[in-house]
């Protein structure tokens, strides 16, 4: 008689309860750290930009590099050697806005600006391991680090929110509320005992 017990690797990860969830969220996270570890640079991200670091020999200098900056494509190495990083970016950059620096002649620091800054890259160069972006937990930023249009719409958000959790009206609800009293100001002759706002 066959045994009707499954491991936790065969079972969806909706279905395992939140102890199996975590143990497997554990041995995942172990695994991408260790398969981080072994590229040939370290790299970290927000919504907007990628920020690279590469190692290479104490008194190494820029003319000594070779690094090339494309939409698509990254190319990072010591010249006459084979190249520390070669290949596709996993998204499009904005090459304008993107730079590279040499710190203390034993790193490369390489910023690149995404192109579309609203989301979270799994890799740097597509052929790496790629992370589990769901799994990201960004820093958490100010209202005055925000463009005024953004700043509005997150303090529009928080507004409405508030008001919602004290079962009041929300900013939405407040303006239609203040049509329908100009519009009655504008037109006495009318009956709007019955008039309801949807």
């Amino acid at each position: 008689m066959a045994s009707s017990t499954s491991s936790t690797s065969e079972k969806k990860y909706e279905d395992m309860t939140s102890e199996e969830q975590a143990a497997h969220d554990q041995i995942a996270k172990a695994k991408e750290e260790a398969e981080q570890a072994a590229l040939p640079y370290r790299w970290k991200q927000t919504l907007p930009d990628v920020d690279i670091t590469v190692s290479v020999p104490k008194g190494t200098r820029s003319r000594d590099l070779v690094v090339t900056i494309k939409k698509k494509h990254l190319t990072v190495g010591l010249k006459g050697k084979p190249f520390i990083i070669d290949g596709e970016l996993c998204k499009e950059i904005k090459v304008e806005d993107s730079t590279w620096t040499i710190e203390d002649q034993k790193e490369i620091y390489i910023h690149l600006e995404k192109l579309h800054g609203t989301e979270w890259w799994r890799n740097v160069i597509t052929t790496d391991p790629p992370i589990d972006t769901t799994k990201i937990q960004p820093e958490n930023s100010k209202l005055s680090d925000l463009d005024g249009e953004t700043r509005a719409m997150v303090e529009k958000m928080m507004f409405d929110q508030r008001q919602k959790q004290l079962g009041k009206k929300t900013s939405e609800e407040m303006q239609k509320e203040e049509m329908l009293r100009k519009f009655q100001a504008q037109h006495p002759e009318m009956d709007f005992s019955n008039a309801k706002i949807s």
